[in-house]
């Protein structure tokens, strides 16, 4: 591949979902607090870092998942905190 080219539009989607799950990833650990929203970032996160992992960008996808992951289970502990709390 040339470095003045520009790569194909499926590998460009690769790239982006890579980024974007490690996006979503940050964004589910400071979302977090609110259990719905920090396990839907997180699920976008894990599905955009698998589809991510068929790019260049492996470790970011794999970051991503990383962080994701991180983010659901922090919600779902938050939540059971915050349930038997109020019990």
């Amino acid at each position: 591949m040339d470095i003045n080219s520009e790569p194909d539009p499926e590998e460009r989607l690769h790239r982006f979902y890579a980024v974007a799950s490690a996006a979503l990833g940050v964004l589910s650990l400071c979302s977090a607090i609110v259990p719905a929203l920090g396990c839907v970032m997180g699920g976008f996160g894990i599905v955009a870092g698998v589809y991510g992992r068929r790019s260049d960008r492996k470790t970011t996808a794999a970051v991503g998942m990383s962080l994701s992951v991180i983010g659901v289970m922090t919600a779902i502990i938050y939540s059971f905190l915050v349930y038997f709390a109020e019990y």
